[in-house]
């Protein structure tokens, strides 16, 4: 724990002083929310929204560049971040699914950790983009191209989840996503600087006005936006999600 908190305390620096790339159409944008900076990614239905875990041998991808080799000549990153929690060897700690195929199996027991704090959840990538809470998934699974089990949720049906304290003193960088109640968005958000529980699920119900949203990852979470210039430093990383939209001038 104590170098989790080391990484965290040094990626909130370096967000703080590197510099970054403005373009007139910037992938993803920068809130404010109570004097803290948020990260936001937003993506549509129809957008080209991606998990990735191994490349075609079989090894773990893990980082940006790695990542971006997966992808075709025609293919470019919009963005990409933590998709939720991991194993020590970096295996999903959940459900995840992967172009069609189940990986990994859903895990609905109550368990030590953020994952077990239930009620936890998986994004789900289909028609629609979804966030639904895993006992429920479990019980009715929607068809999903792509789908990533992590926890705690943090809305539910547009309330906060129930273990949240508004006066915790328990802060960290943390990445999440949460979905419009259309199914027709996706907000991918990243704290520049460390935050509780209750400020980032508010962040997402007040600010964005999702109905449900979910915890990917904490102080080891990154945010990879090319067109930026920014690829935040740390550990490789387990599963993936991230945007791919075709080289400009090609379809």
């Amino acid at each position: 724990m104590k170098t989790k908190t080391i990484w965290a305390s040094l990626f909130a620096a370096l967000a703080l002083i590197v510099p970054r790339v403005a373009l007139a159409a910037d992938p993803c944008r920068t809130q404010e929310f109570e004097g803290i900076p948020f990260s936001v990614c937003e993506a549509r239905a129809g957008d080209d929204i991606r998990l990735w875990l191994k490349d075609g041998t079989g090894a773990l991808i893990g980082t940006p560049e790695r990542l971006r080799a997966q992808l075709a000549p025609s293919e470019r990153l919009v963005f990409a971040m933590n998709a939720g929690m991991y194993a020590p060897d970096r295996q999903p700690v959940g459900l995840f699914i992967e172009s069609g195929v189940e990986l990994r199996p859903i895990v609905t027991a109550e368990g030590p950790g953020n994952f077990g704090l239930l009620p936890n959840g998986v994004f789900c990538i289909g028609e629609r983009l979804r966030v639904i809470e895993s006992r429920a998934f479990a019980a009715a699974p929607p068809a999903c191209r792509f789908a990533t089990q992590s926890g705690p949720m943090l809305v539910i049906d547009g309330a906060l989840h129930p273990r949240f304290l508004p006066d915790s003193d328990s802060t960290n960088i943390r990445n999440g996503v949460g979905v419009s109640a259309e199914g027709d968005r996706a907000w991918f958000v990243i704290s520049d600087r460390p935050v509780t529980f209750h400020r980032f699920a508010r962040f997402f119900r007040d600010v964005l006005g999702a109905r449900d949203a979910l915890y990917l990852d904490g102080s080891i979470s990154r945010l990879i936006v090319p067109a930026e210039g920014r690829a935040d430093l740390g550990l490789p990383m387990g599963p993936i999600v991230g945007v791919v939209a075709p080289v400009d001038g090609q379809d």
